[in-house]
């Protein structure tokens, strides 16, 4: 059994997943192996102003952008929304600061690992 916490829409759920035996655990450790690739790529080809980075914490798309360069943020604060597998997920500010660079535009796809925006 594995406990998680999840964030959907701005509520916190904690979530208990039992580890079943057959075939569905391989495939999906054997997909976690090779989604990570394309995302280095990504990051080196992201040129973002400030020290601080936002990434993608999966693939999606851009769905909007809620914090442009020079605004203030505080920790938690929600910078941009991704829309994946119809959800809206938003991406926050890890720590107070100013918004530095965005550096997507709505209706982007990312892959997970992306950075979508920085921060100083």
């Amino acid at each position: 059994m594995k406990n998680y916490t999840i964030s959907v829409n701005g509520n916190v759920y904690d979530v208990t997943v039992e580890e079943g035996a057959g075939a569905v655990a391989p495939a999906a450790a054997s997909q976690a192996k090779a989604a990570p690739a394309p995302a280095p790529a990504k990051k080196a080809a992201s040129a973002g102003a400030g020290s601080v980075k936002i990434e993608a914490g999966a693939a999606g798309k851009v769905f909007k952008i809620e914090a442009n360069v020079g605004a203030s943020v505080k920790k938690g604060d929600t910078v941009i929304i991704l829309e994946a597998m119809k959800m809206e997920i938003p991406m926050v500010a890890p720590q107070d600061g100013t918004v530095a660079s965005v550096d997507v535009a709505v209706g982007d796809s990312v892959d997970a690992g992306t950075v979508l925006a920085t921060l100083n």
